[in-house]
């Protein structure tokens, strides 16, 4: 593998793991106390070394030893987060104790002062860049919903947005992680031990973390992604631990919202 000099003089000939359980198209290698991230150079590798150090002592998230740039790639190495990911056997197999680890990351991020926060991802920016995703063809339309396009859904990607754009909810912002899937949270008992892949981290609206909880809840627990299904998980479960009552309009936004990266 070539790496910038840095990169390599901080890894050395360390042995690695090649890890294949997120959704992103970034190449990730796992070493013994070390992560390195590669990725195309585009807004959210930008984003998400900017977020990871504006808030290495806000949050528990990777520690960043090097960013460089090599070509049209960026490469990113950063400490592990302690725990384990909350989609590890041992967090599906007690909901209970997996929403409460969920539910407690979501107030932590809820919790930080924005005020100073040097990403703004509200619907303003937000349906910006996904008007660029559309116009460029970058919506991946092999990773959406079975009943967002076509009969009984938007025709096209261009309709979706158009939607979007005629319907955005009333936003209540605080410091959003962007794409709080269970892959990117890591959990030590109860409690919340880190975040990763921040690359759409800043200021939202508290329901787009909400809604993409929802969703990988529900997908993890079918057994879309691991193959497994797992029993015992209720849909109000999330809801019932952070103390709200559903909006399923702004749960139904964000997800069609993102759709579009």
């Amino acid at each position: 593998m070539q790496l910038p000099e840095k990169i390599h003089a901080l890894i050395s000939d360390e042995a690695y793991q090649v890890d294949g359980i997120g959704m992103s198209e970034a190449s990730i290698f796992i070493f013994e106390d070390k992560v390195l991230k590669i990725q195309e150079r585009n807004i959210e590798s930008e984003n998400e070394f900017q977020m990871l150090t504006w808030l290495g002592e806000r949050l528990p998230v990777p520690q960043v030893y090097a960013y460089e740039s090599m070509g049209d790639k960026v490469y990113l190495l950063m400490s592990k987060c302690g725990g384990r990911m909350t989609c590890a056997p041992e967090y599906m197999q007690d909901p209970a104790m997996l929403v409460k680890v969920l539910a407690s990351g979501l107030k932590r991020l809820w919790q930080v002062d924005v005020s100073a926060c040097p990403s703004d991802c509200r619907l303003k920016n937000k349906l910006a860049q996904a008007r660029y995703q559309v116009e460029h063809g970058l919506v991946d339309m092999d990773n959406v919903e079975p009943d967002t396009f076509g009969p009984d859904g938007f025709k096209n990607p261009e309709a979706l947005l158009q939607w979007l754009c005629d319907h955005q909810p009333e936003e209540e912002p605080v410091l959003s992680h962007g794409d709080y899937c269970l892959p990117n949270i890591f959990g030590a008992g109860n409690e919340v031990s880190g975040y990763i892949d921040l690359g759409r981290a800043g200021i939202a609206d508290k329901w787009c973390d909400i809604a993409l909880c929802y969703r990988s809840l529900s997908h993890n627990y079918s057994g879309r992604y691991h193959g497994q299904e797992y029993s015992g998980y209720d849909d109000l479960l999330l809801f019932q631990e952070l103390g709200i009552e559903p909006d399923w309009e702004k749960i139904r936004y964000y997800i069609l919202l993102d759709e579009l990266f």
